[in-house]
């Protein structure tokens, strides 16, 4: 049997426990991780947890459970996949933070795993993702924690929500079906949905803008029926560097819906200037996606509402 141990680090120019926080904080892992889609935490007491991760490998959708245990003493953080995705047949590993000087920290990141069947085409694969994944979510952590200070000025989340006399599965049907929004949708052009797994979907859509032009995009979604669909674009527009979302169905007693689209960007001020000319700034682009997103997250709670109480 071929077990694997590889080990990937980066420096980090902030504080060790800085580093630690974030890391430990896996509801934020969407943000600050490019593999990561979405990430639940199922049980757990600050010391021993369970968590379920959505991610992409290789340009695929997987999800996994896994346990950690959290050592803030020691900085590190030990993990083990509880149910792995194929062709993974187990994996395991541990995030080290070590004390660089200077207020600088040294990040390891430690994996074992070994393929399905001792497969020598699979285990090649994982390698492949791991290395890639490893990579990507060090070079990320390492961006998010340096520019921590302009954060709150490049970041902003916003929602918009509608009341539906309609129930949330109705609802939750509208908006999981969206293989169909080029046929139910004004604003979507093209559509192209796939779902090898249950509840797990990679959205590809062509987008309309007021100015008659059209943007792709590509999603991986998260479905939990009937309540929550959580989403992060892959395929990004120019404006937006992270893009992460969800929308939320909550059913009252009376049978009233509350709908709620709510989306998370973090700004990218390289193409500021270009899309939107020579005298925007900050402050203009991020009108300009408030503004974009949410026309888009109406129109499309709209319909649904349409869709919902037309069933009621």
């Amino acid at each position: 049997m071929t077990v694997r141990e590889v080990e990937h680090e980066i420096t980090i120019e902030a504080p060790a426990t800085e580093v630690y926080r974030l890391i430990a904080d896996v509801e934020n892992w969407p943000l600050i991780f490019p593999p990561s889609v979405y990430v639940e935490r199922l049980e757990g007491d600050g010391r021993e947890e369970r968590i379920r991760i959505w991610a992409t490998a290789n340009g695929e959708a997987k999800d996994w459970t896994s346990r950690r245990t959290l050592d803030p003493e020691a900085l590190r953080i030990t993990f083990r996949q509880e149910r792995s995705a194929p062709p993974v047949a187990a994996m395991g590993g541990t995030w080290i933070i070590e004390s660089a000087g200077d207020g600088a920290s040294r990040v390891r990141l430690l994996h074992d795993y070994r393929a399905e069947g001792d497969d020598p085409e699979k285990l090649a694969w994982i390698d492949q993702a791991v290395d890639r994944n490893s990579r990507s979510e060090l070079a990320s952590l390492k961006s998010n924690v340096e520019r921590v200070s302009s954060a709150a000025e490049l970041t902003l989340s916003f929602e918009d929500s509608v009341t539906i006399n309609g129930s949330a599965k109705d609802v939750y049907d509208f908006i999981n079906e969206a293989g169909l929004w080029s046929e139910r949708l004004p604003h979507v052009k093209e559509v192209r949905l796939t779902e090898d797994t249950p509840g797990l979907q990679v959205l590809r859509m062509d987008t309309l803008t007021k100015d008659g032009s059209v943007h792709t995009t590509e999603s991986v979604r998260v479905c939990f029926p009937h309540h929550r669909i959580a989403y992060k674009q892959t395929t990004l527009p120019a404006l937006m560097n992270l893009h992460t979302g969800y929308w939320q169905l909550d059913e009252g007693d009376d049978g009233v819906t509350t709908a709620t689209s709510q989306h998370t960007v973090i700004l990218n001020t390289e193409n500021i200037t270009g899309i939107l000319g020579e005298d925007a700034g900050i402050p203009e682009a991020r009108e300009f996606i408030r503004n974009a997103l949410g026309t888009n997250s109406r129109a499309t709670l709209g319909h649904a509402k349409e869709y919902a109480e037309a069933r009621r």
